[in-house]
Order: C-alpha cells, then sequence, then structure tokens
C-alpha cells in the first residue's frame, strides 16, 4: 500500500517559536501547571483542541471576501443554511457564533430542575450547559468503550438496555431528549454505528422522545461506518451521513470541527414551535436569526467546509494521520485507548501512571511532563475535567484517566507527528519519575480550564 499523502498543498506558514526545557519548566510553573493558561507562543506543537484549530482552504479563504454582511437575510445565511439541509435534513437551521451557544440556547428552553438528559457520553460544555439549566446529564456508554485496551469497531456506542432502564426509572416526561455524541469525543473519540443509532432511534420512538445527535465529528463517524460497518462500503460519506440524521430530530454542531472553520456552529430541528423559542431566545443572546453571532463571511466559510470536509480523500489521510501515531504510539508499548479515533490519540493515564490515583489526577501529571519534555499541549480528560465529589467531598472519577492529543485538521505535517511520538515514548521510558499534582484553585464549573495546580510532594 502507498503512502497516504496529504489531499493538499501548503500555501502558507506560520513560524514555530522553539523554546529550551527549562524555558518550559518555568512557564509551566508561571501557568499554575495548566497547559489551558500557557501563552499559545510559548507551545511548539498544540493539541489542546481541534477545535477551532483548523487550516482553511483556498475556497474558504476565497468565501471569506465574498461574505455578505447584510444585517437580515444575508445571501451567506441561505448558502450556510442550503449546506447544512443538504447533510442533515433539518428543516429549521439556526446559526450560532459556536456549539456552546447552541448547546445553551436548547437547553435552556428544554432543561431544568428535574430534568434528565442521556447521551452514550456528554463532552464537557454539553454537561455544563444542561448542569447549569438546572438539568442533570447521564452517560450510557456501552461496556467496551470502557476497557482502552480492548480494540473493537464501534466503541462509542450507546448502552441500549441502560438506555431504555433509564427511561423507565426516571419516567419519560421527565426527559426532555435523548442525544448521541459522534464521535464519542470524551470516550476517546470513538465512532458509534449505524446499528446503534437506528436502535437508540428505536427506543426514543417507543417513549416518543426526540433524538438529538451532537454532530461535531459527523464526517469522521461516516467515513469509519463506511469502512468498518457491513453494507456501507459502496456508500458515499455524504450518503452515510445523510442517513445518519435521518433518525434525528436535531442537531447541535460546533463547527469549528468538522466544518474546517476557525469559528461558528448551529442548532437544527425539525419541530417548529421549539424552533421558533430558540430562535425568541437567539436573538436576545447571539443574534439575528439569519447571521446567529456570525459575520457572513463566517457564514460562507462553514458553508465551504461542510462540502469539503466529506471527501473521501481527505478523510481517508484524516483517519491515517491519527492512526498513524496511535501505531506507533502502541508499538513503543504505550498505553492508548485502541483502536485510535478519528481526532486524536487518547493516552491511557491509569495505566501509563499506576502507581498515581484518581485524587492525584494521573492525567494531568502525563500532560504537564509533555510539555516540559518537548512543548506539546494536550489536555486531561479525566477526574480533573469529569471528576465529581460526593458529600463527604470524596472523589468520584469518571471511568477513564485520559490525556487528549487531538490533531488540528490540515495543520501539521508527517515530521511534527513523528517529533510528537518520540516526545510521548521518552516521557514514557521515564515515567517512574512523574509525581501527582493536586488542585489549588478551581471554579464551581468547568474548572479544568482555569483550575491551578502544584505537584505533589
Amino acid at each position: 500500500m502507498k503512502t497516504i499523502i496529504e489531499p493538499f498543498r501548503i500555501k502558507s506558514v506560520e513560524p514555530i517559536r522553539f523554546t529550551t526545557k527549562e524555558e518550559r519548566i518555568k512557564i509551566l510553573e508561571k501557568a499554575g501547571y495548566n497547559p489551558f493558561l500557557i501563552h499559545a507562543d510559548d507551545v511548539l506543537i498544540d493539541l489542546l483542541t481541534d477545535s477551532g484549530t483548523s487550516a482553511m482552504s483556498s475556497l474558504q479563504w476565497a468565501g471569506i471576501m465574498q461574505g455578505d454582511e447584510s444585517y437580515a437575510g444575508s445571501k451567506s445565511f441561505f448558502r450556510f443554511e442550503d449546506a447544512i439541509r443538504k447533510i442533515t435534513g433539518m428543516k429549521f437551521i439556526i446559526p450560532t457564533h459556536q456549539g456552546r451557544a447552541a448547546e445553551k440556547i436548547l437547553f435552556s428552553i428544554t432543561g431544568g430542575e428535574g430534568k434528565f438528559i442521556p447521551n452514550n457520553t456528554h463532552f464537557d460544555t454539553t454537561r455544563a450547559n444542561i448542569e447549569f439549566s438546572g438539568a442533570e446529564a447521564f452517560d450510557f456508554l456501552n461496556e467496551i468503550g470502557k476497557h482502552p485496551e480492548i480494540r473493537a469497531d464501534f466503541k462509542g456506542d450507546m448502552d441500549i438496555e441502560k438506555l431504555e432502564k433509564f427511561i423507565i426509572e426516571k419516567g419519560k416526561e421527565n426527559i426532555p431528549m435523548v442525544m448521541i455524541t459522534i464521535t464519542n469525543n470524551s470516550g476517546g473519540g470513538q465512532p458509534v454505528s449505524l446499528k446503534n443509532i437506528r436502535e437508540v432511534k428505536e427506543v426514543c420512538s417507543k417513549y416518543r422522545l426526540p433524538l438529538f445527535i451532537d454532530a461535531c465529528r459527523f464526517a469522521e463517524n461516516a467515513y469509519f461506518i463506511k469502512m468498518r460497518e457491513k453494507g456501507y462500503r459502496e456508500k458515499s460519506v455524504l450518503e452515510i451521513s445523510q442517513e445518519i440524521f435521518s433518525y434525528a430530530d436535531g442537531v447541535t454542531m460546533s463547527a469549528k470541527k468538522d466544518a474546517l472553520v476557525n469559528i461558528g456552529g448551529f442548532l437544527a430541528m425539525n419541530d417548529e414551535d421549539l424552533a421558533m423559542k430558540c430562535r425568541n431566545l437567539l436573538i436576545v443572546t447571539e443574534g439575528f436569526p439569519t447571521y446567529g453571532g456570525l459575520a457572513g463571511r463566517d457564514l460562507e466559510a462553514v458553508a465551504q467546509g461542510l462540502e469539503e470536509v466529506v471527501d473521501e480523500h481527505y478523510l481517508q489521510y484524516r483517519i491515517r494521520s491519527v492512526e498513524y501515531l496511535g501505531e506507533k504510539l502502541v508499538n513503543a508499548g504505550v498505553p492508548i485507548i485502541e483502536p485510535p479515533g478519528g481526532h486524536a490519540i487518547y493516552i491511557d493515564a491509569k495505566r501509563f501512571l499506576p502507581e498515581v490515583s484518581s485524587e492525584q489526577f494521573p492525567g494531568q501529571s502525563v500532560t504537564c511532563e509533555l510539555y516540559i519534555e518537548g512543548g506539546i499541549r494536550g489536555c486531561e480528560i479525566g477526574s480533573v475535567m469529569f471528576g465529581k465529589y460526593d458529600s463527604d467531598g470524596k472523589l468520584i472519577p469518571p471511568p477513564m484517566e485520559l490525556v487528549r492529543l487531538a490533531i488540528p485538521r490540515r495543520v501539521y505535517t508527517q515530521s511534527h507527528i513523528d517529533y510528537v511520538s518520540e516526545v510521548i515514548i521518552e516521557v514514557y521510558k521515564n515515567r517512574n519519575k512523574l509525581k501527582g499534582y493536586e488542585i489549588t484553585y478551581q471554579a464551581p464549573m468547568l474548572r479544568h480550564f482555569t483550575a491551578q495546580f502544584k505537584p505533589m510532594s
């Protein structure tokens, strides 16, 4: 098999500022040992997130010059609407400045005290917006998805049996919707099968509950279905995507992922009454319904990005580049979630640092050391991000302690990825020197963004 090359040429470059290990130790200490608080200029390879960090194409940049900045009825909005409707089939398309704005609007209307919202796995802002409304978020990841070392095709699937039991226990009248996140970000960027989506829809139909899809990485998920699910090899990614959304009643999306843009998102649905309520709130918080917090040029870039992301040459390169890094790490013995997901490599911090307990945040320890050793910025997805506390203040850890290394789209080359693998392997070889961390400051919600830490003695 020939090398899978990047399906693009590089037209513009951005310099990287190099730092020494000694400099990085001081930088990290000044940032309270939280990579979110490090100045981006002090990062060599930035894998903190794939959200809004894509390199846009020449056609997207050209579209920015064509953006119609009319306050109401912008032609750029109608191109944006058509692009989303082509993929999702949704009747009502509501632009927002990013995904969490769509979540805020949706859950402000549908959430509230006494409400419960199940998902395969909620990501951080989804969970935060649900809980901010007074509702509760619950995860029902299938059992195999909780075992990083086991390889399976669709580890992002929802546990159907537990979902139905939950609906019966809580009462369907207290559940405003069921959600599925594709791909399953907190579960390792693992895909969800169409079989599972159909099964979730059947449960929703049985109890007359709407199904909403968090579609941040729908194209990557569709490509995995094409490659792994029986009966879909001859289907196009667009056709598979259209089938995915045919089972949904609504969609939230941060366009900063699979729409290949730096800002943007949307909320879409088929329920006219709910759409009217969402639009009314949109006007108060985001802007007029035909721009929703975005400039016309941003709407153009999203529309073009949605056309480009379903290109199968791009998706083959995208999935393979992440897999390439995963293979290098697995061959060196580094424990990761297997198989690699669509947008990121997830280091299994529990197996990486078995002597560091969840109370000492092993994922934060690995994340900090990757920055010190090689200037790589990653993101802890474990007890810092998702840990809860019981009435006695004892930590209730999430099922997995992970470090996510999210690969920006069309940004880094193979030599960058080779460097990343070398740094991770070096840190793994010296893992016995790593210490746990304790929190010295935290916010009441989404603490991982601004928390500060210190190494444990």
